[in-house]
């Protein structure tokens, strides 16, 4: 595993458990971006890959919210 590969999966485990442990969190790529340090397009892919992923979806305003709490 490179370590391209080791800091993107770090950093999805982050953001998971950032809305895992706020149920309510409620961020749109832009806010994504400013918390976790990210540009912008590497925001919106975590964003998007989350979604993929079943653990986000993706609100009528563009934010983005942990799916379970629907």
């Amino acid at each position: 595993m490179n370590t391209q590969m080791i800091t993107e999966a770090t950093l999805r485990r982050r953001a998971e458990a950032e809305y895992l442990e706020m149920p309510g969190l409620k961020l749109t790529a832009a806010q994504a971006s400013r918390l976790w340090n990210l540009d912008a397009a590497a925001s919106a892919q975590l964003l998007d890959e989350m979604v993929e992923a079943g653990v986000l979806y993706k609100a009528r305003d563009g934010a983005y919210v942990l799916f379970s709490s629907r």
